[in-house]
């Protein structure tokens, strides 16, 4: 048996066709638009965007938000016995529904104690 002779004249052609939104009929179960964003319930976006919209102008402030938001997710471990990891907690901070915005600030503080105090950060990072 020669591998050449499965492969070589037994080929499978395949094509694809695209349908135009325009010739797809209204009697179609699925909707014209699946693109379209659903409207949805956001309880937490007034506080996302006050978290967003907070100026460090501060540089007392900026000090108490690096001390405060720390620079890695204080809760992931690696769970270790005998010098062999048993397991890993991975980071929970990142289910946190305000995670990115809280960072964003941090960052905006670090940005504002190097650039414009022109302090040295090293000590937060």
């Amino acid at each position: 048996m020669n591998v050449s002779e499965y492969t070589t004249p037994n080929l499978v052609h395949t094509t694809w066709a695209w349908i135009h939104p325009q010739r797809v009929s209204s009697q179609n179960p699925i909707s014209a638009n699946p693109l379209q964003p659903k409207k949805t319930l956001d309880l937490l976006q007034p506080l996302r965007q006050w978290l967003d919209n907070v100026e460090v102008r501060n540089p007392k402030l900026a000090h108490r938000l690096c001390k405060l938001i720390p620079a890695q997710c204080p809760f992931e471990r690696d769970v270790k016995l005998l010098g062999h990891t048993l397991f890993h907690i991975p980071p929970m901070c990142k289910l946190n529904p305000l995670y990115e915005e809280v960072v964003a600030l941090r960052f905006r503080a670090l940005c504002y104690l190097a650039d414009e105090c022109g302090e040295d950060i090293a000590a937060y990072c």
